[in-house]
């Protein structure tokens, strides 16, 4: 575990003491302003994953038990169009979760290949992220984030990802986080 306190000279290295020997780290996926994305391997159960890790400059602000609170609420929503979440944890200025690491495009990566998508393909991805939202909001969960980077296509499958904490980021004050030059939601 990490001191509080305990300067981060080396910001991987204290990832990868964060994560114990559970998880084999392995290449950045995904990065934006408040958090990335690394590809993993689960050891203990034999799977890939995805951890998803915040700025060390989020943590402070959000706090382990309004993170921990908010990753349990995301956590409970079971849907086939919602990347589910596995755990969560972290130490000192690391929070991370983990999901399972779905392989595929994100709709940003689709739509950069494609000028423009046919209709029936953009009516199904629109109504599987509805269909998405919809049991997410019957739960009491909003996204607050819903971009193309968070749509993940594979095949016929779409999946929303990133429920995680974007109502606690917003919870933990916006004038707060966007004075740290992080943004609360897209």
């Amino acid at each position: 575990l990490i001191p509080r306190g305990m300067p981060v000279s080396n910001p991987l290295e204290t990832l990868r003491i964060a994560l114990g020997s559970r998880y084999e780290l392995g290449d950045v996926i995904g990065r934006g302003g408040m958090a990335t994305v690394y590809r993993a391997q689960d050891r203990e159960l034999g799977r890939t994953v995805a951890i998803k890790v915040l700025s060390p400059d989020l943590a402070p602000l959000l706090g382990e038990h309004r993170f921990q609170r908010e990753i349990s609420f995301a956590a409970r929503l079971q849907h086939p169009g919602i990347v589910p979440l596995y755990e969560a944890g972290g130490s000192g200025p690391i929070r991370y979760y983990t999901m399972p690491f779905v392989a595929g495009e994100t709709l940003r990566q689709r739509l950069d290949r494609t000028t423009q998508l046919p209709i029936d393909e953009a009516v199904h991805i629109a109504l599987e992220v509805a269909d998405a939202l919809r049991h997410a909001h019957a739960e009491g969960v909003v996204h607050r984030d819903i971009k193309p980077e968070n749509i993940l296509l594979t095949g016929e499958r779409v999946q929303v990802a990133d429920f995680g904490i974007a109502h606690a980021i917003s919870a933990a004050g916006h004038d707060r986080l966007t004075s740290a030059g992080v943004a609360s939601g897209t």
